[in-house]
C-alpha cells in the first residue's frame, strides 16, 4: 500500500504540532534558561517543517532528476532480494530488543558501556564494517553522555565506567 506524499507529509506535520504543543505544556525548571520543553519543541518544529515540505512536494524535482540520471546509467530499477529473508525481517525487532536491553542493563553496566554495546550491534546489523563500528561504539556514547550530563543536566547511570565530569 502506498500513501501519497500529501497524506504522509500532513501526518508528520501533525505529529510535529502535537510534539510542539506537548512540549509547550511542560513546566519550566527554576534557575535554568533551557527547560524540559526545549527538546520537544525543537523536534516538533523540525517535524512540522519537514512534513510541510513533503506535503507541498518541495524537492520532488531533485528526486525525479536523480532517479532519471540513475536509470540512464544503470538501466531499469530492479528489486533486490535480501540474501536471508528471515534475518532481514528480524532486524525489525532490533530496536525494541535493544530498548529492553538498555532498561535491564543500564543500571548494572552504566550508560556508556550499555550504549557502546547498543551502537555496535546496530552498526554491525545494518552493514557497517568493524573499522567504522568499533570507533563509533567507543566515541559516540561518550559524546552523548557529555551532551546529556553537561548541557541537558540529565543524570545517567555511572555503572562500571563513570565519566570524569
Amino acid at each position: 500500500m502506498r500513501l501519497s506524499d500529501r497524506v504522509t507529509g500532513s501526518f508528520i506535520a501533525t505529529l510535529g504540532a502535537l510534539a510542539t504543543y506537548g512540549g509547550s505544556r511542560l513546566p519550566p525548571v527554576p534557575g535554568q534558561d533551557v527547560g524540559p520543553s526545549a527538546f520537544p519543541m525543537v523536534i516538533g518544529a523540525g517535524l512540522i517543517l519537514c512534513g510541510l515540505m513533503i506535503a507541498l512536494g518541495i524537492g520532488r524535482s531533485f528526486e525525479e532528476e536523480a532517479e532519471a540520471d540513475l536509470a540512464a546509467v544503470e538501466g531499469p530499477p530492479q528489486r533486490a532480494q535480501p540474501a536471508d529473508p528471515l534475518a532481514y525481517r528480524l532486524r525489525a525487532l532490533l530496536p525494541p530488543g535493544l530498548l529492553l536491553f538498555y532498561v535491564y542493563a543500564a543500571d548494572r553496566l552504566g550508560f556508556v558501556p550499555t550504549t557502546a554495546i547498543m551502537i555496535f550491534v546496530v552498526a554491525v546489523a545494518f552493514g557497517a564494517r568493524l573499522r567504522v563500528a568499533l570507533p563509533l561504539a567507543a566515541l559516540a556514547p561518550i559524546a552523548i553522555h557529555l551532551i546529556f550530563y553537561k548541557l541537558l543536566r540529565v543524570p545517567l547511570p555511572p555503572g562500571l565506567l563513570p565519566m570524569p565530569w
